[in-house]
């Protein structure tokens, strides 16, 4: 299971989020997530059930062992897998930090189409992919 990738499932609808997958996969040196759009959750794919609205609410990483993690649990557990956002990981595992980190991503999460034309983003922000 060594090729095996972790599934991030995304908001796809989202300018916001989609800026911020962008910068995720350009983090993903190892090649360790399929970034894949809600659109396109199906069980048969991903071998969980995950209710739509769950799906809806926050990001959702899949393990290749079938594992769920959600939302700031997603981004921490994605983050050990990514050189650069390892430090900001282990910071989310001290005492206490996931309550906060929750609250922050909640807060992000229900406001992210707001979000989204505050930080100038149209159809989908754009990233330069000319460095690829």
């Amino acid at each position: 299971m060594s090729n095996a990738r972790h599934l991030l499932f995304f908001d796809s609808d989202c300018p916001f989020c989609q800026l911020q997958i962008r910068l995720l996969s350009k983090l993903d040196w190892f090649n360790k997530v399929e970034f894949t759009p809600l659109k396109e959750f199906s069980e048969s794919i991903s071998g969980v059930h995950i209710e739509e609205n769950e799906l809806n609410q926050a990001i959702h990483c899949v393990t290749p062992e079938k594992t769920i993690f959600k939302g700031p649990q997603a981004i921490r557990f994605l983050g050990m897998r990514m050189p650069l956002l390892i430090p900001m990981s282990l910071l989310m595992w001290l005492p206490g930090m996931m309550f906060f980190a929750e609250k922050i991503y909640n807060a992000i999460s229900k406001n992210r189409y707001f979000l989204s034309k505050f930080i100038g983003c149209k159809d989908s922000c754009a990233v330069d992919d000319s460095k690829n």
